[in-house]
Parts: C-alpha cells; sequence; structure tokens
C-alpha cells in the first residue's frame, strides 16, 4: 500500500503558487512523518487549496479519514481541533488524531460526503440547514483559544481601511462594522460557532443524515452562524429574481429559527461586505471591484427592502 503520495507537475505548482515553496517542503516531510505515525496509506488530494492541503486516506485505526495539512502560523488548524473535539461528533465529523502546533489533523471521513450543494431542492437545503442549525451551538470550554466574530470584522475593517484603491469597498465594510456591533450588542451569547456553515461544508453521511466539516471555531451569537448558507444562494448574476429568492428565503428562516427577518438581512450584509473585503485581501484585481461592489450592493438593497 502506498504510504505516500507522488504529486503531478500542476498540483505542484498550484500548491507552491497558494503557500509557497517552503510550505510545499513541509507537506512532503509531514506526509512521510505522519504516514509512520498514525499508519495511513492510499493517499488521494482533495484539490480545493484553499486553507489547507487536504488528503483522503486509508487510516488502519479508523478506516477511511482526511489528513489536512495547514500552516501552523494561521492557527486555523488549532480551533477546527479544538472545535471538532468540543462538539465530539453532535452534527460534526470527529477529529481522530492531531499535532495542531504542527498543523496537522487527521478527521472522520464523511462518506459518501455528497455536499448539500447538490441536493436540487431549495426546500430540502433549507430544512437540512435548519435541522443542523437549531440546538448546535454549545458554550466554548476555553473562549480565549478562538477568534470572535466581531474581531474578525473590526480586523478586516481595518485592512480596508488602509487600502487606498478600493475606498467604495471600505465605505461598505465601515457601515458592516457598526452594524455588527449594533446586531451584537442585543444578541450577547458567546456561543462556539462553525463560522463557515454553507452548503460545501454539508455532506450526507452513511445513513441519510448530514453531518458537518471544517469549522472556523469562532465565538459570537448563532445568528452569525446563518448569513454564509444564505450566501452560497447568491448563485453567479445579480438578478430581480435573486431577490425574490433571498428575502423569500429570509422569510422561512425567520419562521423557523425565530430570528427577526431584519436581523437576518442585518447578519447577511454583514457578511457580504466581509466576504468581499476578504477577497480584495487575497489578491482580487482592480478589474474585479465593480463586480464585488454589486454583490455588496446586493446585500445592501436587500436590507433596506
Amino acid at each position: 500500500m502506498e504510504k505516500s503520495y507522488r504529486f503531478k507537475q500542476d498540483e505542484i505548482e498550484k500548491i507552491c503558487s497558494r503557500f509557497g515553496t517552503n510550505f510545499y517542503e513541509k507537506v512532503l516531510r509531514n506526509l512521510a512523518v505522519y504516514a509512520e505515525k498514525w499508519t495511513l496509506t492510499s493517499f488521494q488530494l482533495i484539490p480545493s487549496y484553499s486553507a489547507n492541503v487536504v488528503f483522503t486516506c486509508d487510516s488502519e485505526c479508523f478506516g477511511k479519514a482526511v489528513l489536512k495539512i495547514g500552516n501552523p502560523s494561521f492557527g486555523a488548524v488549532v480551533t477546527e481541533y479544538n472545535t471538532l473535539c468540543q462538539y465530539n461528533g453532535k452534527r460534526f465529523c470527529k477529529a481522530f488524531e492531531a499535532d495542531p502546533e504542527n498543523g496537522v489533523i487527521l478527521e472522520e471521513c464523511v462518506q459518501p460526503g455528497t455536499p448539500l450543494r447538490d441536493e436540487c431542492s431549495l426546500a430540502d437545503r433549507l430544512a437540512v440547514f435548519c435541522s443542523l442549525y437549531k440546538d448546535l451551538h454549545i458554550a466554548p470550554a476555553n473562549a480565549e483559544n478562538y477568534p470572535t466574530y466581531t474581531g474578525w470584522v473590526g480586523r478586516i475593517t481595518e485592512y480596508m481601511s488602509k487600502r487606498q484603491d478600493c475606498k467604495p469597498l471600505y465605505g461598505y465594510m465601515k457601515k458592516a462594522e457598526e452594524i455588527c456591533l449594533s446586531v451584537s450588542s442585543s444578541y450577547r451569547q458567546k456561543m462556539l460557532l462553525h463560522g463557515d456553515f454553507h452548503h460545501d461544508n454539508i455532506l450526507l453521511g452513511p445513513h441519510g443524515e448530514y453531518k458537518l466539516i471544517d469549522p472556523k471555531g469562532v465565538i459570537g451569537d448563532p445568528v452569525f452562524d446563518v448569513p454564509r448558507f444564505l450566501l452560497n444562494e447568491f448563485g453567479d448574476e445579480v438578478t430581480p429574481d435573486l431577490y425574490k429568492k433571498i428575502t423569500d428565503i429570509i422569510n422561512i428562516l425567520q419562521r423557523s429559527l425565530n430570528i427577526p427577518s431584519d436581523i437576518l438581512k442585518q447578519c447577511l450584509y454583514v457578511e457580504t461586505a466581509m466576504g468581499v473585503c476578504w477577497s480584495v485581501e487575497g489578491g482580487s484585481t482592480p478589474e474585479e471591484y465593480p463586480s464585488l461592489i454589486q454583490t455588496v450592493a446586493f446585500a445592501e438593497a436587500i436590507m433596506k427592502g
């Protein structure tokens, strides 16, 4: 059985472009070390290239598993591991093993693993989301180990204030920060949130139930765990039909989750502004700014509607 993975040239180039050559070399070292340490074989790369380099593999102890290798200086693997341990399989995949200080985690591979995005029925997608969301959130055992949602918003607002090339987006983000603080003054729970609760992180499990993967682990009120699901329903183009679709979804969530529609709309605006500004921070070009502005302006129109 293969105890390593043979990277294709295009995969090497993508990893080096996204994370740097030093990180690619770390991945090679980690594959060798943890294949031996945790008895792992049959690695297959999941070509996401987002926050981590991710493989499926076979574990002698646990069966099919997922190995994540991240940059320990980012701290994302530590918060993910802590979050999975706290939830301990309650609607989340399980963490099997980890070396969080080195940015490595071995976790349950949810099978068949069909993402909620592939569910054609909007009503069914909403039903799954609401069933997972209700009574999900728990108080963190050690809140100091996690970032806060308002901290996320404040950090990206400060970053955008220093960007001279996209001042309109900073204006939207500054407004989002004010709204976030206003919502937080009324919705004050400090719970452990998923932080990235959207369609591709909701996977179909072996017994027909859906499970959550890839938590960011962030502290805030549960209302802030709703808008990323809404963002995944946006589609590629802003149209009048999309406006109706999103407002209809918000009305359904208001009834199902007992959260006022104006709060859901404000949270959606905050999350949209933060998302487009993260895109700027991540390297979006000036040619892409008009599209980003259109997206956040759409969320603002929904909020004001």
